[in-house]
């Protein structure tokens, strides 16, 4: 069953589809919205990183693989990889079920913190996605 539309307002979010939930200490949690599962339609696979790896904002870190197509996933933020959701990988339905909580996709450390800034608030995305920016 999939979630309901909701883009909560504690987590900054990237035009590419993603959203960061940025954490004291330099950490964040990473994963895709609501709008972009639901764009997608039901996952079959994603494509995980390894832990270890860095990501860099804006560009690509890995794949998720739906019914319909295959979508790179892009980094909100830059930094390296501490964490990969193994349930996404065993279940990718979890993120359409859950795409803020159970489906997020890696935890990272952030090489620049000070990045976060520049991402969208929940009513700017929501803005965004109004408007045609798909």
């Amino acid at each position: 069953m999939a979630a309901a539309e909701s883009y909560p307002e504690e987590l900054r979010y990237h035009p590419q589809h993603d959203w960061a939930r940025v954490e004291d200490g330099g950490e964040a949690t990473i994963g895709i919205t609501w709008f972009a599962q639901d764009a997608l339609g039901e996952l079959v696979h994603f494509e995980a990183p390894e832990a270890g790896a860095t990501v860099t904002k804006n560009a690509s870190y890995g794949e998720v693989e739906s019914v319909k197509a295959v979508s790179d996933i892009i980094a909100p933020l830059s930094g390296e990889i501490l964490e990969v959701n193994e349930k996404v990988v065993e279940a990718p339905e979890t993120v359409n079920e859950d795409p803020y909580g159970d489906g997020w996709l890696v935890r990272i450390r952030l090489s620049d913190p000070a990045e976060a800034d520049s991402l969208l608030t929940a009513a700017q995305y929501e803005q965004l996605i109004a408007g045609g920016g798909h």
